[in-house]
């Protein structure tokens, strides 16, 4: 197999600007369908979760410790508190459950 790296980088430019022009063409006048913004609005969050999810069990020895991080970052969260006590809380659970299992 001979391919260019230049022939890859093309195609991925091209279907990267396809993406992003795209909506910009098609779409000249603001969105006033609800359903329509409420889609786009949660997009981000869905993608960031999708990509994270499953990146909590993997990262651990022991997939239990994966769950309960998971589960003590909820419940963390649920009380208010900041992105850094709630990954330090996460931490410790993990580090904890890891060193009993």
């Amino acid at each position: 197999m001979n391919h260019s790296i230049f022939i890859y980088i093309l195609i991925a430019a091209t279907v990267s600007l396809i993406i992003r022009a795209l909506p910009t063409t098609l779409m000249r006048r603001q969105i006033t369908n609800v359903f329509v913004k409420s889609f786009l609005y949660y997009v981000p969050y869905v993608t960031l979760s999708v990509m994270t999810f499953p990146a909590i069990t993997e990262a651990t020895k022991n997939p239990v410790a994966g769950y309960a991080a998971l589960l003590v970052g909820i419940i963390v969260a649920w009380f208010r508190k900041n992105l850094f006590e709630t990954a330090i809380m996460c931490c410790l659970t993990v580090l904890i459950i890891e060193m009993f299992l």
